[in-house]
């Protein structure tokens, strides 16, 4: 299986990335943007693991990964990347231009990296799409009004490319996982880390080898699996 994980060398990406190379019979492509250590760890250990660098605030870097993606022959990609901090000022706070940059700096390239995706999918005939959201949507934290909105963008988009390529035998489907502990939310006081442990009917937080054994599940269940949004989460928080 041919497979592109966006942001895949930093946080929750690098744990999916682990994940799918221990199947030699997997070609695993990743982007990354400033994790090139991390990049040359995976490729160095792993020979059927693939880096291509993209700023996805350039539009030039990702018209320059958009233009591999032909040659990557791919039957699955998994949309993971995000740029920022999840966290910001209150939504009545928020400068109209922070949120066009959030949305040209996010969701746009995860668009155009999908639309050529499918492009390939719908002329092998089979493919499939799996987008990282996240299980804020249904209990947006103060300040993530932002993160939260593009989030739902990319889930009724989740929907619409599982119904507009059903025929193709094309799935979509998405993981919303609960918050972890990663790179992307390093800043989060340790005190509403502890609420939230508090609050957890397990007491934990979710891991991200959790949600890379979760992707490694989905892959192999039914192709009737399509349009799901399944949520992980060890207790609610």
């Amino acid at each position: 299986m041919n497979i592109l994980i966006t942001g895949g060398a930093s946080g929750l990406g690098v744990a999916i990335t682990s994940r799918l190379l221990q199947d030699p019979d997997h070609k695993v492509y990743f982007s990354f943007h400033y994790s090139a250590e991390q990049a040359e760890q995976l490729t160095a250990t792993h020979p059927n693991a693939n880096a291509v660098q993209c700023d996805f605030t350039d539009a030039d870097s990702v018209d320059s990964l958009i233009a591999k993606i032909g040659d990557m022959d791919l039957d699955l990609l998994i949309n993971n990347a995000y740029t920022g901090k999840p966290v910001r000022a209150l939504f009545h706070k928020l400068p109209a231009e922070e949120i066009r940059m959030e949305f040209e700096a996010n969701i746009l390239p995860t668009i155009r990296i999908t639309q050529a995706a499918i492009d390939g999918f719908r002329k092998k005939k089979h493919g499939h799409i799996i987008t990282i959201l996240s299980n804020y949507l249904d209990h947006p934290p103060a300040g993530t009004s932002v993160y939260v909105a593009g989030k739902a963008y990319l889930e009724q988009l989740v929907y619409a490319w599982a119904h507009e390529n059903a025929k193709f035998n094309i799935r979509s489907n998405a993981i919303s996982p609960s918050f972890m502990q990663t790179g992307l939310t390093k800043d989060t006081d340790e005190r509403i880390i502890e609420q939230m442990i508090g609050s957890s009917e397990a007491k934990r937080l979710l891991r991200p080898d959790e949600v890379a054994a979760a992707i490694s599940d989905l892959l192999q269940a039914s192709n009737t699996t399509n349009a799901a949004n399944i949520i992980l989460n060890p207790g609610k928080n």
